[in-house]
């Protein structure tokens, strides 16, 4: 199954930038614009120069904003800023974090190098669709900066922890560093770089497939990357650098590892319910689902009763809250077991046991009338994984919108085995149809591709 590899990370010179908080980020696909300018004004040498590289006002005639990463990139490891460690390691990465409900976590996960596998080998498996225009931005940066600036994360199952417990073993009493982000969480790092342990590692690995949490784009860039060589170079030997990709992997039976939801705004034009008004909602959503109406207490305290109560609910029945921001009304909607409403859903049975399927097709796409087509070209549905924040948009958007009724859904999150399950009958999931939480740092390890040089499993 799958061939993992200690490398030699490319890391940040801490007594050259600072602080590495100043320098790390999330990953590139959860920056916006706003938080890009923040981020850049944060430090010179902030990871957003290399992974996305482009100012505010940057114009493309001038220069790409791929050249300018790989220019950052050589000028950084010319002044030392970013230095490659000296022994191949395998980097035990631990993230300590809050969930929303408070409660303290800790993740563990390690980083090294995984050999490519296309995805009909059935080693390492994807939940998730990719699109083409992602594709090609990632393919172009990593051909033209030659390095991986970010992980893949992946799970994998160790019922028994066996690879957690040998690297824990040998982790040494003091990590190269830890590092707070902006939500509180901490990211500790280790290089574990005894031998024998990492050929014990590797050795565990062959027998398990990996399953991509987050970085679909990331691993099929990776692959696109690979065939790029072929074309130009001929066929690649198993141990170039080119036929590996850095991943960080966790065990899917870790107690650390967080799904969380991600809910759903949608907006109803008024062809569809001239009036949206709930009770006419209701008529619709009634012919699959019991509604019952959450009343006292502010929205907020409204949102919350239903959260907790579809909580309860999550792995017995499918169940959604609804928040009716115009008429600040809330609802728990349970499908109702004496009705075949999700069975008769056009998708395999994997699917139909997402709340995020049985939500887009029998719920918007059905009961409500809006094809995926149509809300994907008009932008009906927006995704959003904190319920205050949806919430908040609802009700402003409550006020001001002539185009359409903003509703909010809230949902159960997808659970772990659910992605496990779709992946091995190789199906794909709904966009935003899982939040690993949280999100891996980029640039605590980079992966440099050196041509020439040989990864040793």
């Amino acid at each position: 199954m799958a061939f993992i590899a200690p490398f030699r990370g490319l890391r940040y010179n801490l007594e050259k930038i600072g602080k590495l908080e100043e320098v790390v980020t999330p990953p590139y696909d959860v920056i916006d614009a706003k938080k890009q300018a923040v981020f850049l004004n944060r430090n010179p040498y902030n990871m957003i120069q290399l992974d996305i590289s482009k100012e505010p006002g940057f114009s493309e005639d001038t220069a790409t904003r791929y050249e300018r990463a790989r220019d950052f990139f050589e000028k950084w490891q010319a002044e030392e800023i970013l230095r490659r460690d000296t022994e191949p390691a395998i980097y035990l990465y631990f993230t300590e974090y809050s969930l929303p409900s408070g409660r303290r976590l800790t993740r563990k996960g390690l980083v090294a190098l995984v050999r490519l596998a296309e995805f009909d080998e059935g080693i390492v498996k994807p939940h998730e669709e990719i699109f083409a225009t992602v594709a090609a931005d990632r393919l172009r940066l990593m051909d033209v900066c030659q390095a991986q600036f970010s992980q893949i994360f992946s799970i994998y199952p160790d019922a028994k922890n066996e690879i957690m417990a040998s690297l824990e073993a040998a982790r040494p009493a003091q990590p190269l560093y830890t590092v707070q982000d902006a939500d509180g969480a901490l990211h500790t790092v280790w290089a574990i770089t005894d031998p024998q342990v990492l050929a014990r590692v590797s050795q565990l690995f062959r027998d398990k497939p990996l399953y991509i949490a987050d970085g679909h784009h990331r691993y099929n860039t990776a692959l696109n990357y690979r065939r790029l060589l072929r074309e130009r170079n001929g066929e690649l030997p198993e141990t170039s650098p080119f036929n590996q990709t850095m991943m960080y992997l966790c065990p899917m039976e870790d107690p650390g590892l967080s799904v969380l939801p991600t809910h759903r705004l949608v907006r109803l034009p008024g062809d569809i319910l001239p009036q949206a008004s709930m009770d006419d909602l209701a008529v619709r959503l009634g012919v699959c689902f019991a509604l019952e109406e959450i009343k006292g207490g502010s929205r907020e305290a409204l949102v919350d009763e239903v959260l907790a109560r579809m909580a309860e609910a999550a792995g017995r029945q499918k169940v959604f809250g609804l928040y009716h921001a115009a008429e600040d009304r809330c609802f728990l909607l349970a499908l109702q077991a004496d009705l075949a409403c999700d069975k008769s859903l056009k998708r395999p049975a994997a699917l139909r046991d997402l709340d995020v399927v049985v939500l887009s097709d029998l719920v918007i796409g059905r009961l409500l009338g809006l094809d995926h087509e149509r809300c994907e070209h008009e932008n009906l549905v927006r995704y959003f994984s904190d319920p205050d924040e949806a919430l908040d948009v609802a009700v402003k958007e409550s006020f001001a919108e002539k185009n359409g009724a903003p509703l909010l859904f809230l949902m159960n999150n997808t659970q772990v085995s659910q992605v496990k399950r779709v992946a091995d009958e190789k199906l794909i999931m709904p966009h935003k149809s899982t939040y690993f939480y949280p999100k891996v740092l980029t640039g605590l390890v980079m992966n440099k591709f050196v041509p020439g040089e040989e990864v040793r499993i």
